[in-house]
């Protein structure tokens, strides 16, 4: 899925702002604020837990390295859970997030990229969502660049419902924990979440090192990798797109990584691709 023809470029159309989605942007980043006046420890653990399962498990390890990259490869039961986690981080539904990040890899900061900084700062992060096509893809592009995908009834089902699974934790928090953890839990923690990711698409393209020559602008961020597990090894990743590992030094920190290299000692993870290094700018970075 990597190789992409150049006369498959998709331009990113810049359209009237989607005052709905905006809407609900906002609504949500004021939730968050107001949830930081409602703090128990309760809800700051369940908070953290729920941070990495949607965050790690599900956005890193599942929509990315294994549906997206297919840089390993799990039993279908273990693909499907990492994939729901994923569900939990409110990015768009399974196939139209593959979607985008295929695109992304296949037209880096060139003309199609959806959310290239070279449009602009703001837009790569958060104005392609609120101008462009964001997660919401017209189905002969899916039939493009997401075919495996889209013939795959759960996540057919999953990318059109995909909030639901966040609507029924939502209930349970507030049932079980209260007001307090269920707005750490969901509000606050899914606008975190989404600031995160979103600073891979901008912040890695800005700033950073960069260890391989790539042709594009793509950069090694420590702290975005924190903020992501793991994500923000960014030109890493450009350079070596299936590598299951984005970490490649001791000190690049990777959870999501560790997350793959668990599964891959537990017997779980077959099949896992890692990045030879031929490549270096700096044999030495």
């Amino acid at each position: 899925m990597e190789n992409i023809q150049e006369s498959e470029v998709i331009q990113p159309e810049r359209q009237a702002i989607n005052w709905g989605l905006g809407s609900f942007l906002t609504a949500f980043h004021l939730a968050a604020v107001a949830a930081l006046f409602m703090w128990n420890w309760q809800a700051i653990v369940c908070a953290v837990v729920l941070y990495w399962i949607a965050g790690s498990l599900g956005i890193g390890m599942g929509y990315h390295r294994l549906i997206t990259h297919r840089g390993y490869k799990v039993p279908k039961a273990l693909e499907y859970f990492l994939v729901l986690c994923g569900s939990l981080a409110l990015q768009g539904g399974p196939i139209e997030w593959t979607t985008t990040h295929r695109i992304h890899h296949a037209h880096t900061d060139r003309s199609g990229d959806p959310h290239t900084p070279r449009d602009g700062r703001l837009w790569s992060h958060v104005g392609w969502i609120l101008r462009g096509t964001a997660q919401n893809h017209e189905a002969h592009v899916i039939a493009r660049y997401a075919p495996d995908l889209s013939k795959d009834r759960f996540y057919v089902w999953l990318s059109r419902y995909y909030p639901v699974p966040l609507i029924c934790l939502a209930v349970v928090l507030l049932f079980v924990g209260g007001w307090g953890v269920m707005m750490w839990s969901v509000f606050l923690r899914v606008t975190l979440g989404l600031q995160a990711t979103w600073l891979v698409n901008s912040a890695t393209h800005l700033w950073g090192t960069k260890r391989f020559e790539t042709g594009e602008d793509s950069r090694n961020s420590w702290w975005v990798a924190m903020l992501t597990f793991g994500e923000g090894w960014h030109n890493n990743h450009h350079a070596y797109p299936t590598s299951a590992r984005h970490g490649l030094k001791w000190y690049e920190i990777d959870f999501n990584w560790w997350g793959i290299r668990v599964l891959q000692l537990l017997g779980l993870a077959k099949s896992v691709k890692l990045a030879s290094l031929p490549r270096l700018v700096d044999p030495a970075s």
